[in-house]
């Protein structure tokens, strides 16, 4: 027995005496290599039948313990993978003692003692997995206090993306709260036929308006819904397809008024208008054929109500809220080509995966782009559409304000510039709309980059409502090389200023897990932004690195904590190892590391951060909600002559060719051998800051390994990690944060002021959508909706609309 034993403990050391040598010839940890070699000592000595191999391993044992509190502390995660091996190998060599010299007559009590009390330790690990950890709750959550005799508002309708144009996904409705939230139940399920394969995802985040709930799905069908059964009322089917990223988070809405029926009819004329100043005309031959909008009443239109929708093949298209049908008087039969003036659009280079903005009577569209593929791609200009004709009313070309409306004859909009593929809010008091951009494409190499683009990339950018152009923009990240673009919506919210007085403020989240808020009326900082040096050598010698950066430092700053060794983890020593070398092998100086033709580290990556989901506020807690990714990539710029062996291209991870530059870009997640993330938990999060103090008033881990796990295997395991999160969350007046997007199939309602799990519904797939809320006029009772298609990193599918409520009897 003992030679077999000594064998096999031998075998475990000898993979970390060779991965250690590396390590530490890397700079890294020499405990990897000194604890395998003794490993290996020990092995043999049990192989020899000694007992110094007993005394050995205990000396082994109690290092390993002592390098664990130093490297960890006491925190629970990070000693798992430094612990509980060594810890399993005790228990074996415990019970081995008396097999040694004496051949049994030594006393089996006292090792028997030990490895019972190791045993215990381990049981005791395995209880504790099933706990929370690394949660913050502060005194400040404590100290808020709800306000008395909550009413809900006359208007509970959500009719937009972020339920009003201000995206604070806040509901003024207290039925469901903190006290009767866990007598939840599925009060309808609705499947809509569209469930998302490939390239596709469920990201839909439905409306309501009235008795009737409007969903989307991945391929941009359209379905109407009595809001208190679910039942379907009409389903539209623009038959779109794109070859990658099917996808709907959302259609809008749009009231017409009498007014803007009239405005938009036909007045007779006998000359053509005269242009506005710095507008550019399009040739009559290039413009669109609008049909004219009849001259009549709200009430007499055929589409008084319209849903208003983009497809992921470029076009905008209006339907009757009633009926479904298409709005005959809104461009061509009810579509608007929104390829027109953008010139060559390849196929699946150019489209819509986020809801329309409807401000006033015009419909705002911007557009996402086949990340990385190539310099030139089609431009990013924004335009605003008449809801009522469809006519381009103005174009706002970063590249080229001149134009105003088309492009000349023969021209395009300026290609390549930053894009709107997220969600703006505005603000219809001020008359600003507010846009999140991306990035000059592609993502990675810079240099190629027009003026015009380095000062709009990564950041947010007011315009007229009504004329399309600038007042004033902020910038997130200068000259961004990392695929740090503003992915989500702003959320205008008139925050405390500490005086007893309110400051309308535009609350930014982002990527690299900064929060900026800024004065909405001019830009302006409310919370405090300094630039910060950034490194500046390691990248590539055509490109640049901007010296400083903007860090919101008024504000904490979400999953940021710069890497170590230390940080490093993994399911066993093993890959914990593996992901040590790989991590001292790459270049890392922090978030703003440039790439180079060397591996480097991208953290936060270019997931998030905070990604497309958004905030919410809770507004009558002044509370932000914001679930973040912490995901790191590595990245590698690959020559040009290099690339045509390797295939491409990848919207994200993989290979993107970045034709028309002199490199691509290689990158992926920076994963163990077994699929796990290569630093410690949690690898997501839901966070509540308070708005009054500007802290952290209580953060979460983001769901558990029951759906997932090592090599993608699910675990059953409700262990609360904290996983990587997609879609946004929902508060309401009901205290509740409610949120869906973790990797783990669940709808989940948490206390909004303290964080707390108070309910959480099992969903048949996982979902990465914002859930949303009502309260249904037949019944008056309310509804908390969310659709479930499947989580990101999960094969399975589904094309699940569920609706939760109290049991009727409450």
């Amino acid at each position: 027995m003992l030679p077999v034993v000594g064998v096999i403990i031998a075998l475990i050391g000898l993979p970390l005496v060779w991965g250690g040598v590396e390590l530490a010839g890397l700079g890294g940890s020499w405990y990897y290599v000194l604890a395998g070699i003794g490993l290996v000592l020990t092995g043999i000595l049990f192989f020899m039948r000694r007992s110094a191999g007993v005394w050995l391993y205990a000396l082994i044992y109690l290092a390993t313990i002592a390098w664990a509190l130093w490297e960890a502390g006491l925190s629970f995660w990070p000693l798992v993978p430094r612990l509980v091996a060594p810890t399993v190998i005790a228990v074996v060599v415990a019970l081995c003692v008396p097999l040694f010299a004496g051949r049994g007559k030594t006393s089996k009590g006292l090792p028997f003692a030990v490895a019972a009390l190791l045993v215990a330790g381990l049981a005791a690990t395995g209880f504790y997995a099933f706990k929370p950890h690394g949660l913050i709750r502060n005194e400040i959550a404590s100290d808020t206090v709800p306000p008395a005799g909550l009413t809900a508002s006359d208007d509970t309708d959500w009719r937009a993306y972020g339920r009003t144009s201000r995206g604070t996904r806040f509901a003024p409705i207290d039925q469901i709260n903190a006290d009767n939230v866990k007598d939840l139940e599925v009060a309808w399920t609705f499947r809509t036929g569209d469930a998302p394969d490939a390239m596709a995802q469920d990201q839909n985040t439905p409306l309501q308006v009235g008795d009737t709930v409007y969903t989307c799905s991945p391929h941009n069908i359209v379905h109407a819904l009595n809001a208190e059964n679910g039942e379907p009322r009409w389903t539209f089917d623009p038959k779109a397809s794109a070859p990658l990223w099917q996808r709907c988070r959302g259609v809008s809405y749009y009231e017409s008024t009498a007014d803007a029926l009239a405005a938009a009819a036909p007045a007779p004329q006998t000359a053509a208008p005269a242009q506005d100043a710095g507008e550019t005309a399009a040739p009559e031959a290039t413009a669109p054929a609008i049909p004219a909008a009849p001259a009549q009443t709200a009430e007499a239109s055929v589409c008084a109500q319209r849903i208003v929708m983009t497809t992921i093949d470029a076009r905008l298209i209006e339907i009757d809220a009633r009926t479904g049908e298409p709005c005959p008087d809104f461009g061509d039969n009810g579509t608007v080509d929104l390829k027109q003036g953008m010139g060559e659009v390849k196929d699946g280079f150019y489209f819509q995966t986020s809801a329309p903005t409807v401000m006033r009577d015009l419909v705002m569209i911007g557009g996402w782009v086949w990340d990385n593929v190539e310099t030139g791609e089609p431009s990013g200009a924004v335009r605003a559409f008449s809801a009522v004709t469809g006519e381009l009313v103005w174009a706002w070309d970063l590249g080229n304000p001149s134009i105003t409306k088309l492009p000349p004859a023969g021209e395009s909009y300026t290609r390549g510039t930053p894009n709107v593929w997220s969600t703006p809010a505005f603000d219809a008091d001020l008359g600003l709309v507010y846009l999140p951009t991306g990035n000059a494409t592609p993502d990675f190499f810079g240099a190629h980059r027009s003026k015009a683009a380095e000062e709009y990339s990564a950041a947010v950018v007011a315009l007229d409502i009504e004329t399309g152009r600038e007042r004033w923009k902020f910038q997130t990240v200068h000259h961004d090389i990392w695929d740090y673009d503003v992915p989500s919506q702003p959320a205008l919210y008139d925050v405390p200023d500490g005086k007893g007085g309110r400051i309308p403020a535009l609350i930014q989240v982002t990527k690299r897990g900064q929060i900026f808020v800024l004065d909405r009326r001019d830009g302006t900082p409310i919370a405090e932004v300094e630039e910060k040096p950034v490194p500046q050598d390691g990248g590539v010698p055509e490109d640049f690195v901007a010296p400083t950066q903007p860090y919101s430092v008024g504000m904490p700053a979400i999953g940021t904590e710069p890497f170590t060794e230390t940080r490093m983890w993994g399911a066993t020593p093993y890959d914990q190892l593996y992901c040590r070398i790989e991590f001292k092998k790459m270049r890392y100086e922090g978030e703003f590391t440039p790439p180079g033709t060397d591996k480097s580290l991208i953290f936060p990556g270019y997931y998030g951060g905070m990604n497309w989901g958004s905030a919410s506020v809770d507004e009558d807690n002044d509370m932000l909600i914001v679930n973040d990714i912490r995901m790191p990539q590595f990245i590698q710029l690959i020559p040009q002559d290099q690339v045509e062996a390797r295939g491409g291209s990848a919207a994200h991870d993989g290979l993107s060719t970045q034709k028309g530059t002199p490199y691509a870009a290689w990158k992926n997640g920076f994963m163990s051998p077994l699929g796990v993330p290569c630093h410690q938990p949690p690898y997501g999060t839901i966070t509540g800051i308070d708005l009054k103090s500007r802290q952290i008033a209580w953060q979460v881990p983001a769901g558990t390994l029951q759906d997932t796990g090592p090599l993608g295997m699910k675990t059953g395991l409700q262990i609360p990690i904290g996983m990587p999160s997609l879609g946004g969350p929902m508060t309401t007046a009901g205290g509740l944060v409610f949120y869906a997007g973790t990797q783990d199939y669940y709808l989940r309602a948490f206390d909004s002021r303290t964080g707390e799990e108070l309910w959480k519904g099992r969903l048949p797939v996982g979902a990465q959508a914002t859930p949303m809320t009502y309260v249904s006029p037949e019944t008056g009772r309310q509804f908390i909706i969310v659709s479930a298609g499947g989580a990101r990193q999960s094969p399975d599918r589904g094309d699940y609309i569920i609706a939760y409520a109290l049991p009727k009897a409450n």
